[in-house]
């Protein structure tokens, strides 16, 4: 039996004191092209941190199917990115040779060239020394996944990589995703339109900190699994208010 690409074993992880995902198994298949779902407060970030190790597991384990770490990739919410530090897009695209080069390696001809298609790959050309600060939440996003282009990652989790971006970047970062999944690439995005992840993601996990569904999304996102995910959410959130005036 071939192992999976990314295999999580009765997964528990906190966020400071509160429990945020609670005891998850599942197993993500070499070449998915997976969507991660749930309510706000469901785990779906977390869960990402997790697996890169930004998040240590307070329990159960985060193994790959013989991946190394430097084959992957993850894309953190825009939110996450500091907009004022003097970071340039040429700068932000060559962190994606880190793997290569090292943070301080020399890029030879080769690596400027892979840089200069990447740039171009995703719409960038000419906007090279542009800083963070003077990007749209466009503009920003296409140069983070010029950087993911040249990590050639074989696993890549995106956290929702479509927020704040003009329907013509989604609909150009969504033919990225596909052109990475039809080479093999095993990718795993948090989601929070379910109409996309119908449209464009054979399969979904839906959380809600447990597992509420996991499988084809034709069968994973019916109503009553979301109203599922809810009343979960809505559970924890009660328990935790109870414990906090308690503790009070």
């Amino acid at each position: 039996m071939v192992n999976p690409a990314l295999k999580l074993s009765d997964l528990f992880v906190n966020f400071g004191p509160t429990p945020a995902i609670i005891g998850l198994n599942a197993d993500i298949q070499n070449g998915s092209l997976t969507a991660v779902v749930g309510p706000n407060g469901a785990g779906k970030s977390t869960l990402l941190k997790a697996i890169v190790g930004q998040l240590r597991p307070a329990s159960g384990k985060v193994t790959f199917g013989g991946l190394k770490r430097h084959e992957v990739a993850y894309l953190p919410q825009q939110s996450a990115i500091e907009r004022n530090f003097p970071i340039t897009v040429l700068e932000i695209v060559n962190m994606g040779l880190w793997h290569q080069t090292g943070p301080f390696g020399t890029l030879r001809k080769q690596h400027r060239q892979d840089v200069e298609r990447a740039i171009d790959a995703v719409g960038l050309t000419g906007l090279e020394n542009r800083t963070v600060g003077q990007l749209s939440g466009g503009q920003l996003q296409r140069a983070m996944f010029a950087r993911l282009l040249l990590q050639r990652g074989k696993l890549v989790l995106l956290d929702e990589p479509f927020n704040a971006v003009d329907s013509k970047t989604f609909k150009d970062l969504l033919e990225v995703i596909k052109s990475w999944h039809a080479e093999g690439t095993t990718i795993l995005t948090v989601l929070h339109d379910h109409d996309t992840v119908r449209g464009h993601f054979p399969e979904t996990l839906m959380l809600a900190r447990e597992l509420v569904a996991h499988g084809p999304t034709n069968q994973v996102l019916t109503g009553e699994n979301k109203q599922l995910a809810d009343r979960m959410c809505e559970a924890c959130a009660d328990e935790e208010h109870t414990c906090s005036k308690a503790a009070a």
